[in-house]
């Protein structure tokens, strides 16, 4: 689906949904009070309290990266969204594609052993059980069925936090006060555009990173995206120099048809561009026309990471530098 428009800004219509907000909101604070499994090995969740993309994924990548490279089995547990395959299981990219297990969990194979599953704790067993000494939840962090050692609240400086109303008056699955004090830190991604920080509570310790894209290929670029926010994809592209003549977007989790993609490609004396995670829900015969471009976390202080990590191992260690306070 995608996000309708108004969850973007306030005024009367999510004034009128508020009050099914207030239930909604009511039901995950009961949800998220349920006490879950704790795991025998680190749990290192990626979250932020609304609906759709902040850039979750590519976090997950790279703090999982930095773990892997401290010499630790790494195993990624995602719901598989998008996916017709229910789980606990072990994702195979040689025999599951999209339809079966979503697009992120696909992603994240690529690094690691990645499971699929909505219950968390039963997912975390599996991959315990398969040799896993750390795990890390691509969202999660409004599901309780896993205890979580070190939650990390990912926010989109553009987007911010919508209007910050509740689902269906915007496009939060909770409050922002309540999903920050279940966190560890929170991360900003670009600059606050929205003045997303003064929602957090100033003892949340923020770290800040951007989105940088690979080199794109020369010459005017077609891009297309059905991500969270499909305007971040030209935002990072024409960061990294490239210059984008159009943008066609599409609803998070798009399942390409052939149809979608043909006025895109019929265009002319341009590159057709996307991303990774749109790249494995395209049409097996047409991904040989479409560039893929993806994306890397640049830390604005690269020791802030190892910070977060060292807090995972139960290592205190010395502050990410200055706090929120300092910084507003």
């Amino acid at each position: 689906m995608r996000a309708p428009e108004f969850w973007r800004h306030d005024g009367w219509l999510p004034r009128l949904l508020a009050p099914l907000g207030a239930i909604h909101e009511a039901a995950t604070a009961r949800r998220v009070a349920r006490h879950g499994w704790r795991a025998p090995v680190p749990v290192l969740c990626i979250g932020n309290p609304g609906a759709g993309g902040s850039g979750k994924t590519t976090v997950a990548l790279d703090l999982a990266a930095r773990v892997i490279a401290r010499g630790c089995r790494v195993a990624f547990l995602t719901r598989g969204y998008g996916g017709r395959l229910h789980g606990p299981l072990l994702v195979d990219p040689s025999v599951h594609d999209a339809r079966d297990v979503g697009d992120e969990a696909l992603l994240l194979s690529v690094m690691s052993h990645t499971y699929i599953g909505a219950d968390r704790a039963a997912t975390a067993r599996l991959a315990i059980a398969e040799g896993a000494q750390v795990l890390v939840l691509d969202d999660g962090l409004q599901n309780p069925s896993l205890t979580k050692d070190v939650s990390l609240l990912v926010i989109d400086g553009t987007a911010g936090f919508g209007n910050g109303r509740v689902i269906p008056a915007g496009p939060l699955r909770e409050s922002v006060a309540a999903a920050a004090s279940r966190c560890t830190a929170a991360l900003l991604i670009g600059p606050d555009a929205t003045g997303a920080l003064a929602r957090l509570p100033p003892s949340l310790p923020v770290l800040r990173a951007r989105l940088v894209a690979e080199p794109p290929p020369p010459g005017p670029l077609i891009a297309f995206a059905g991500i969270g926010r499909p305007e971040k994809f030209r935002e990072t592209l024409e960061a990294a120099g490239a210059e984008v003549l159009r943008l066609h977007g599409f609803p998070d989790h798009h399942p390409y048809i052939e149809a979608d993609l043909r006025p895109i490609l019929a265009e002319t004396g341009v590159t057709v561009v996307t991303t990774p995670k749109d790249a494995v829900r395209l049409p097996a015969a047409l991904r040989s026309r479409v560039h893929v471009v993806g994306v890397r976390l640049e830390w604005d202080d690269p020791s802030a990471a190892g910070w977060l990590l060292d807090r995972l191992s139960g290592e205190k260690g010395q502050g990410p530098g200055p706090s929120y306070t300092e910084h507003r």
